[in-house]
């Protein structure tokens, strides 16, 4: 069976996340993916990767304006998994947090709210002030998973890549979505700590 998945990529740094997301999903036939970009995304995707957007839009099954407030996805009719933003901006968390749907990114996750179905935002901001931390509770209120790419170490990292493959694998495992790129945490398995040893 055929999952449905948003994928909206705003114009914040760290859109590695999003196409990193649409190049795992572009191997897996039973996802179909739905891709709005923002005009600023598009100008981040030129400034900090090697895509073209053309590169990127390709990943994609189905790609949309972001002026189309008519596409399907702008419907609750039509039935996805879900939707994840990677990343998401301030101005994008704030406009889905107060239900300014005025483009079809921010539409698409309004109706992934109200129908109930799972939004994950990864949100790239620091240092957050409280207007961020408010809008930030606010959208947890209504639904939805903020999911800021915080590098984890105990997997030991060694490139940029895993770091971005780390924080992936953790928006894939809030969509239910199988895969590969985290292993599951085992428990330590160094040295005893001078605790341990009593």
């Amino acid at each position: 069976m055929t999952m449905r998945l948003v994928v909206g990529i705003s114009g914040s740094t760290g859109v590695i996340y999003g196409v990193r997301l649409l190049q795992i999903l572009a191997g897996r036939p039973e996802v179909e993916t739905h891709l709005v970009l923002t005009n600023p995304a598009k100008r981040t995707i030129l400034h900090e990767t090697e895509f073209s957007i053309a590169d990127v839009e390709a990943l994609a099954r189905h790609v949309y304006d972001i002026r189309d407030i008519g596409a399907a996805i702008a419907s609750g009719s039509f039935k996805t998994a879900g939707m994840v933003v990677a990343p998401c901006s301030v101005k994008t968390l704030s406009a889905i947090a107060n239900c300014y749907a005025d483009n079809l990114l921010t539409r698409a996750a309004d109706v992934t709210l109200k129908e109930g179905r799972r939004l994950v935002v990864v949100f790239r901001e620091t240092p957050l002030h409280a207007g961020h931390l408010r809008q930030m509770l606010r959208l947890a209120e209504a639904g939805g998973v903020i999911l800021p790419p915080m590098p984890a170490f105990y997997h030991h990292p060694r490139t940029i890549e895993e770091l971005v493959d780390h924080t992936i694998g953790r928006v894939l495992d809030r969509l239910g979505i199988e895969h590969d790129l985290v292993k599951e945490w085992q428990g330590t398995q160094g040295k005893p700590t001078s605790l341990e040893r009593g």
